[in-house]
């Protein structure tokens, strides 16, 4: 097997030895701590996406009913299960064919959604174009009702909404908590109308309502917009806003501004079968959203295709793996966990013929943002020096560090990070001198898509490390004693994955611990930490992100 040091793997964990059958699969769960379990608050709950569930037909199907990818969606399931997600979104593309051999395909999906709903949890699907037609729109809110807010299977989502009568349970948006969720359909309507006559074109008279759902939402609801196809595609150059990435770019700068304008942070699709993240700007490059194109759930993967009109600025990908994002939501905070396992063939872009006897799910990737944080888009070799947070009187700011990740995307594009920042009350935590401070996005871009690798991939576990870096926090100096402050027992802390605060630089790898009562210096190592009384301020040369406290040790 070639040798993988040439390319990273985020993992924080892997799979247990310990299987849980489902359907004949052998399905391992997870050795390492979900966001869910390591939420600040305790009102913390989370959400589930998964992306197209296409089954192959005629030679060579495999056994796979209805066009539909039914084991991996029963894989799927039992992960949303342990996770305890409150509801499933699914960015469209149900089945491969609307019918086969005569019968309808779509309540063969249908079916699939039992496991979920028999432990409560809610699925709301969107469309994608291999569910394109009218008889298609017609069945779905049939098929699942809870689309339009009505059956058994709602589970709490409330107040839905839809843009107009031919769009009732295709487009919709509801709340569940403090989350409200928009659901863009794309594809011919209930009457087999189009706008402007083409499906090219369906998405430019939804922007207002889009707009509207989203203004109204209140300053502490998160949001999130799911489509289909996406705002820049990576293989496939046909998006939300029509045949290429150019068309109708008034409306899709307004839905772009839209997004940016009401605080919601990701914009998800499908379509592409692929893991991919980057930030996408309207024409002007005045308004962005971060786009999530969702990994594969299908037999079949994609390859990027070159061109795009120069609005993405790519930041991590993964290519030919099986996946799906858990949203965790926690209170202001959002993390976001994307995991995903080998195909069950040798590393590549294949088509499968049979599902993977296994499904080994890795954490590959954790990113998120706060409500009443900022993000920074850094560039590989740029400084980090400017990120920045304040919070009840309290400041935050990195000190120093440089993105000196060398990884490229498939196309060879550096990938730049976006690092996000965020605050929540230290109300739960002893001894705590400052509010939680949060950083998000500081690790090494994921970036898998070597066709020269061989294996089953992903299969490892690898450090979280981030570049090396200085982070400073503000502290109420009446919280510490002298004596505590010069001997170090009050510093920077951070939580483990167990939810203890222990020393910053206890989590890094490499370095030297070093304790320095006064200011920090340019010349000091990874590793070093300390405590500026002058200006209350513990600070501390780190190689790890996550959630900060200043606090008694």
């Amino acid at each position: 097997m070639k040798e993988l040091d040439r390319r990273k793997f985020l993992k924080i964990g892997g799979a247990s030895a310990a299987g849980l059958a489902l359907s004949g699969i052998d399905l391992p769960w997870l050795s390492f701590k979900p966001a869910l379990a390591t939420a600040v608050s305790e009102d913390a709950w989370c959400f589930g996406v998964m992306a197209d569930t296409q089954w192959r037909t005629g030679v060579n199907a495999g056994v796979e009913p209805g066009s539909c990818a039914v084991s991996v969606i029963n894989a799927l399931n039992e992960q949303f299960i342990q996770h305890q997600c409150k509801f499933v979104v699914q960015v469209g593309d149900l089945v491969d064919k609307e019918a086969v051999d005569g019968a309808r395909t779509l309540p063969t999906r249908a079916t699939a959604c039992q496991a979920l709903y028999d432990n409560g949890i809610g699925f709301f699907p969107v469309r994608g174009n291999h569910e394109a037609t009218a008889t298609a729109a017609n069945e779905l809110p049939v098929l699942f009702p809870q689309t339009l807010g009505e059956g058994a299977n709602v589970f709490g989502a409330e107040n839905f909404t839809s843009p107009a009568e031919n769009l009732k349970g295709l487009s919709y948006a509801f709340d569940y908590n403090n989350v409200r969720c928009v659901l863009i359909d794309q594809f011919t309507r209930k009457d087999g109308s189009n706008y402007l006559s083409s499906t090219n074109h369906n998405a430019v008279d939804q922007v207002s309502w889009v707009d509207g759902v989203l203004a109204s939402k209140s300053s502490e609801q998160h949001a999130f917009v799911f489509a289909h196809k996406n705002l820049i595609g990576q293989n496939h150059k046909d998006v939300l806003f029509g045949a290429n990435l150019t068309a109708n770019a008034a409306a899709r700068d307004a839905f772009i501004k839209s997004l940016d304008v009401n605080g919601v942070r990701y914009c998800l699709g499908g379509h592409d079968h692929m893991h991919h993240r980057s930030v996408v700007t309207d024409s002007s490059r005045t308004f962005n959203v971060d786009q999530i194109i969702c990994a594969s759930n299908s037999y079949k993967f994609y390859t990027p295709a070159s061109g795009d009109d120069g609005r993405e600025i790519p930041v991590v990908q993964e290519l030919y793996t099986v996946g799906y994002y858990i949203f965790t939501i926690d209170g202001s905070r959002v993390t976001v966990d994307f995991y995903s396992a080998s195909h069950g063939q040798d590393y590549g872009d294949t088509d499968l013929i049979t599902v993977p006897e296994t499904f080994d799910f890795y954490l590959r990737e954790r990113f998120g943002y706060s409500l009443n944080g900022d993000q920074y888009v850094v560039a590989r070799g740029e400084s980090y020096v400017g990120i920045k947070g304040n919070y009840k009187g309290f400041a935050a700011k990195i000190l120093c560090g440089v993105n000196g990740n060398a990884e490229t995307d498939f196309l060879n594009r550096a990938l730049s990070k976006t690092v996000s920042t965020g605050w929540a009350d230290a109300d739960l935590v002893a001894n705590a001198g400052s509010p939680v401070f949060s950083l998000w996005g500081m690790v090494d871009n994921l970036s898998l898509y070597d066709g020269n690798l061989t294996g089953y991939l992903p299969a490892e576990k690898e450090s979280a490390a981030t570049d090396s870096y200085t982070l400073s926090l503000g502290f109420d100096s009446k919280k510490a004693r002298p004596s505590q402050l010069v001997t170090g027992k009050f510093a920077l802390a951070v939580r483990d994955e167990n939810k203890v605060w222990r020393n910053a630089v206890d989590l890094n790898s490499g370095g030297v611990k070093k304790f320095v009562y006064g200011p920090w210096k340019e010349s000091y190592g990874l590793g070093t930490y300390g405590v500026d009384a002058k200006t209350s301020t513990v600070w501390a040369v780190l190689n790890n992100e996550g959630d900060f406290v200043a606090k008694l040790l």
